[in-house]
């Protein structure tokens, strides 16, 4: 073992030890964090710009010189963070003890069967199961998966049921890596037949002759999808037939079916373009063109039955508008307004029913569900009471039927299913996610604000705390979150996890950052590309606002963020670390540069349009100037706590691993900085359903041992 993993796992033992039999005083113990080696390694760019990488070497995932040194990163935070491990086990408790273990989902009915999953005491993983014709029916196993999960350190499954509900595709990830194995089930054997195809990155679509279904794999080098394949039961899955194959390098490609079931659609796409095809599920052919790629146009397909396509599209509509065009020719020039496109109002999805139509949409941040009954066009809107919340459409499977379900949720009201009837206007609560314990939502209060950016911007932040904990004096702590790309928008949704910081007197913060699209397209747009720094001067003036406003002390606001939302942490790091008490930082794009150079490896050619192109000067000197590793100076941070994935596949684990080394040669302070890498996961960390919770508990242990917190 090397050495220097050997003396802090000794010291950690020691420590764990000592807080076991609860010394009357903890000391730090005067231990060294581990030090990268530097090997300086120049990167060119096409246009001649030079650059030296220290820590290059670091992503060499094989090379055990690079897994000795994340694991003596991993041990240095053992170490000092040893004497918070009864802390960190009572959290864990705390939080699992609110989860409802023996729990299972509303079942939503398809053909003949009620399919839902559930839960037992102690189970890690859900079980998918189904009754015939009737709740009250024996039940039967579509997988079992704790028995799946078995002498497994990670996994990631789900399933898909062929049309006759005779055999179940299951798909797992045992690595973390999104790279799935499908077996097939038969339902009425309980048997696993013996198809196996590995390696692929999608669902298992099945065709309606209930033996054949499509998949989609990925380049072996970049990653992105770039082959649809369909494979026949019963042979040799290397044969599989090609059905299409996308050869644009910034495209990647997937596959699924309409609502009527009775098309297959491919469909291929980028950041900011995307273009579809479609063919017959039951007797499948070559793919037919909907309409081809062009620059800054999205549009997605579906079906309702009859002889017309619905298209979701942002052409010529920048918060998107439904249109319909006739299956024999749905080429743009035949597409006609359904939804038409308006400037205060973003469409965000649609599902098809017989009789009616089901839209979702955003207005000023906040969701709204509309009914259109297709014979009249009449139409209403279903209302929601609370100032922050989300509601959304649910999964839908049924055609013929007057029911929708929704979702509804806010940061003090548990996610909650409903079934709407669209006919009488009938609303029942199916389900409200059980919270065990003392929890009551009346003792929480939430607030939506809208805070001015630096620009004159409105900025909109769902804020919620608990009533008798909160004083509007500028001494509490407080915590923000946000993403702010790709146009993902962030709910104001429900986390039982994070009761454990409002019960301590936490105010939390969603910040609704330009990069989503809460406000609409537009604000996608100003918030990606040659516009990315208006998504991280958003957080800073957010992150004021609740310190200005005596929301949260100066001296007390922690922020969190992963994957893009971790970039985001490492930029407001370089550009305002003042502000902040701590930060984590979850699975961090923080290389921008070097990754965007690099076309061999995962988020990068077809990502150009979300980030920028490095070959064109211009964009490679905007994202320069604010690529979180390039711009770590000496200058004092605050408290860092970074997190990645050994096996992630999306941001590369030596993302988070060179920064935190960077960070611990340049940085001015003695606050701290850590690194844990999951040596077993990917970029979602632990699977399970608790040993994901030891996770937050480690996260929430670091905040607390720094506000001093201890229970």
């Amino acid at each position: 073992m090397n050495k220097l993993i050997q003396n802090l796992l000794t010291i950690s033992i020691g420590m764990s030890i000592a807080c076991s039999q609860q010394e009357p005083e903890f000391k730090l113990p005067d231990v060294k964090p581990p030090v990268a080696a530097v090997k300086p390694f120049e990167i060119t760019a096409k246009h001649g710009h030079k650059r030296v990488d220290n820590y290059y070497w670091l992503n060499q995932r094989e090379d055990q010189e690079v897994i000795d040194y994340l694991n003596a990163e991993n041990a240095y935070l053992d170490t000092m963070m040893a004497h918070t491990k009864g802390f960190q086990e009572d959290l864990f408790k705390e939080m699992r003890s609110r989860i409802k273990e023996d729990d299972s989902s509303v079942p939503y009915k398809l053909g003949d069967y009620y399919y839902y999953s559930r839960y037992v005491e102690g189970g890690e993983y859900p079980i998918y199961a189904r009754k015939k014709e009737s709740l009250d029916a024996k039940e039967e196993i579509v997988m079992d998966g704790n028995e799946l999960g078995k002498g497994k350190s990670y996994l990631n499954f789900f399933t898909s049921v062929s049309e006759d509900h005779n055999l179940a595709a299951i798909i797992m990830d045992t690595v973390g890596r999104n790279f799935y194995t499908v077996g097939i089930k038969d339902l009425r054997t309980g048997e696993m037949l013996p198809d196996k195809i590995e390696n692929i990155r999608s669902s298992a679509v099945w065709a309606n002759d209930n033996k054949s279904f499509y998949y989609s794999i990925p380049d072996p080098v970049t990653l992105r999808n770039f082959q649809v394949k369909r494979h026949i039961l019963g042979e040799d899955s290397s044969k599989d037939e090609i059905i299409f194959e996308e050869k644009d390098q910034t495209l990647s490609c997937g596959v699924g079916k309409t609502k009527s079931k009775e098309y297959i659609i491919i469909g291929s796409g980028r950041t900011d373009a995307s273009y579809a095809m479609f063919l017959e599920a039951d007797k499948p052919g070559d793919p037919k063109l909907i309409a081809p790629l062009k620059d800054n146009v999205q549009y997605d397909v579906d079906h309702a039955g009859g002889d017309k396509f619905y298209i979701y599209t942002n052409q010529d509509a920048v918060n998107y508008k439904l249109v319909e065009a006739p299956v024999s020719n749905p080429s743009p020039s035949n597409w006609k307004d359904v939804i038409p496109n308006r400037s205060d109002i973003f469409l965000e999805n649609v599902d098809y029913f017989k009789s009616f139509m089901a839209v979702q949409e955003t207005k000023e941040g906040l969701a709204k569900i509309r009914i259109i009954k297709y014979q009249d066009k009449s139409e209403h809107e279903l209302e929601f009471g609370e100032p922050a919340y989300t509601a959304s459409l649910g999964y839908n499977p049924a055609f013929d039927t007057e029911v929708v379900r929704y979702s509804y949720t806010s940061m003090t009201t548990p996610n909650s299913v409903y079934d709407y009837n669209m006919q009488n206007r009938d609303k029942i609560l199916m389900k409200e996610q059980p919270v065990l314990g003392d929890f009551n939502k009346e003792n929480y209060q939430t607030e939506r604000v809208m805070v001015t950016a630096r620009d004159g911007k409105k900025i909109p932040m769902s804020l919620v705390y608990r009533k008798d904990k909160f004083k509007k004096d500028g001494s509490m702590p407080g915590w923000v979150y946000a993403y702010g790309s790709y146009g993902y928008s962030m709910d104001a949704s429900f986390s039982s996890t994070r009761l454990s910081l409002l019960d301590r007197g936490f105010v939390y913060a969603i910040a609704h950052i330009r990069g989503g699209q809460e406000m609409g397209g537009d604000w996608y747009e100003d918030g990606k590309m040659m516009n990315k720094k208006n998504t991280f001067y958003d957080f800073i003036d957010c992150s004021k606002w609740l310190q200005e406003n005596n929301y949260v002390a100066k001296d007390k606001l922690f922020a969190s963020g992963g994957s893009a939302g971790g970039l985001l942490m490492g930029a407001v790091l370089n550009m305002a670390p003042e502000v902040y008490k701590g930060v984590i930082s979850a699975v961090a794009f923080v290389d921008v540069v070097t990754t965007m150079m690099d076309e061999t490896i995962p988020l990068t050619t077809f990502e150009w349009l979300e980030w920028g192109n490095p070959n064109i000067q211009e964009q490679y000197e905007y994202m320069l100037s604010y690529s979180p590793y390039d711009n770590v100076e000496a200058k004092n941070y605050p408290h860092i706590l970074a997190t990645t994935g050994l096996h992630d596949s999306q941001v590369q684990y030596w993302e988070p691993a060179k920064w935190v080394a960077k960070l611990r040669t340049l940085k001015t302070d003695d606050n701290k900085l850590f690194l844990y890498t999951n040596m077993d996961a990917g970029h979602g960390g632990a699977s399970g359903r608790f040993e994901s919770l030891k996770e937050l508990a480690r996260e929430y242990a670091f905040v607390f041992d720094i506000l001093e917190i201890k229970e």
